[in-house]
């Protein structure tokens, strides 16, 4: 089974400076629901590992973040995409939980229900707590140049051959950067291929 971990804020839909708290206030990248379309025709099955503290701190519920995922999947199917399952953590960061990024709980949670050694399972995501976690679970990680992290694209450059861990030295070693979802899922399904 080819699987993908990915991160929700930031990767597949907008980042916000706050919490993504309403349907209303989900909105895709350009590009990413297609990205994952041609990720599962290329025989990926997509599972989201996000944390959604906002539910641990009050700031909205189980009914919104449902509504949310509602939103999110209907617009994955009218692009053609899918995603499997959404692992995510409700935790506020001082109740010291071992799902909240960047602990690999939820990538451990993902790997057991799905059967699978995360050493064969990449991860993406534009938070480095994403990739610490990723790192920490043994996946194969990548770091997006988009959300939290695209301040680091001009540090970059086109041919994101830059080494990261001088532009962010809390990274573990051998992430690989993309520009976005999309070009991610260009390099993937190219080492599928190949």
């Amino acid at each position: 089974m080819k699987l993908l971990i990915i991160d929700r804020d930031g990767t597949l839909n907008r980042n916000r400076e706050d919490y993504v708290a309403s349907p209303d206030e989900w909105e895709a990248l350009p590009g990413a629901l297609e990205a994952v379309a041609r990720l599962n025709h290329g025989g990926w099955r997509v599972v989201i590992a996000t944390n959604q503290s906002g539910i641990g701190r009050g700031l909205f519920d189980m009914a919104a973040l449902n509504a949310i995922h509602a939103k999110m999947h209907r617009q994955l199917a009218a692009a053609g995409g899918r995603v499997e399952a959404v692992f995510f953590c409700p935790h506020a960061p001082e109740d010291g939980c071992t799902c909240r990024k960047p602990e690999p709980g939820l990538f451990f949670q993902i790997g057991q229900r799905f059967g699978v050694s995360l050493t064969e399972v990449p991860a993406v995501g534009n938070a480095i707590r994403h990739v610490q976690a990723a790192a920490a679970a043994e996946c194969p990680a990548h770091l997006l140049l988009t959300g939290q992290s695209g301040h680091l694209r001009d540090k970059v450059g086109p041919g994101l051959d830059t080494d990261l861990a001088m532009l962010a030295p809390e990274l573990p070693s051998g992430v690989r950067a993309h520009a976005d979802l999309s070009a991610f899922a260009d390099w993937l399904l190219a080492q599928s291929a190949g």
